[in-house]
């Protein structure tokens, strides 16, 4: 991790305490085919929702920053830094929670903080250095805009180039699906050696190199967590390689894992 990272992360935990106390995929800009018949989010079980209200269809090692709470931590009964409009959209059936906290609008920067849910209410168990869209957040995200969607999304299938770690996710292994972005550039080729799908415009259920958009291929897709290159993403989330092993591992479908993503001013709301 960059030592600028290091520092962001850091400084992350410091805050919460104050709180508490060539793919389409990253948001590619080939729209991909029409949804296949019964596809589209009529087929489906409700999820989570942007913040334009939009349903998509369904269909380790140790962290870097931040550790499992405490037996004496006390949980908070709503997660520090997310307002009511989003917090009401997490799922009455949802144990896990990561927040992204992205810095600004425009920046690049952000934090990932994992909650899990307790009888006294949310509690952190990790918070981790991360990046998201290169050109920021947005509320009405669009093929090839650099941002990223801001909302609540459900966590339901996992992939790579790298074999299954370890996840109760499914978990699709393909070397050709999650070849690097830019096979060219050092700096990406490990982007994709794991990968959860962020459920926006997409099929739940399906591997998340699956190119059907329920909602059309304009407003994008492809919106994953991965792994971190050092820089700003064309509209994914991305932490380092061993928070992504660790979170696999980690997520649990019977816990109905959620994202909610955005910077921090939107998230509030």
């Amino acid at each position: 991790m960059h030592i600028d990272s290091a520092r962001r992360a850091a400084g992350a935990v410091a805050a919460l305490g104050i709180l508490l106390g060539s793919l389409t995929a990253c948001g590619g800009t080939e729209p991909g085919p029409p949804p296949a018949a019964g596809a589209g989010p009529a087929a489906g079980e409700a999820v989570g929702r942007d913040l334009a209200g939009r349903d998509a269809s369904r269909r380790g090692p140790v962290p870097e920053a931040g550790g499992p709470a405490g037996p004496a931590e006390a949980g908070t009964v709503t997660i520090p830094g997310v307002g009511g409009l989003l917090q009401r959209r997490i799922p009455a059936t949802t144990g896990q929670v990561l927040v992204v906290y992205g810095e600004g609008r425009d920046s690049a920067e952000s934090t990932v903080v994992f909650y899990t849910r307790h009888r006294d209410g949310w509690r952190p168990a990790g918070a981790w250095a991360a990046h998201n869209g290169r050109q920021g957040w947005t509320t009405d995200h669009h093929a090839g805009d650099e941002r990223s969607p801001v909302g609540v999304f459900s966590l339901t299938d996992a992939g790579g180039a790298l074999p299954d770690p370890g996840t109760r996710l499914p978990y699709t292994h393909d070397t050709g699906a999650y070849a690097p972005p830019y096979a060219w550039d050092p700096a990406h080729l490990h982007d994709f050696d794991y990968v959860v799908a962020i459920d926006y415009n997409r099929v739940r259920g399906a591997p998340p190199h699956d190119r059907v958009r329920p909602w059309g291929g304009e407003l994008g897709g492809g919106i994953w967590l991965h792994v971190d290159h050092g820089d700003g993403t064309a509209a994914c989330v991305s932490v380092a390689e061993e928070v992504m092993e660790h979170l696999l591992r980690t997520l649990d479908p019977a816990r109905h894992p959620v994202v909610i993503m955005g910077n921090r001013e939107e998230l509030l709301v």
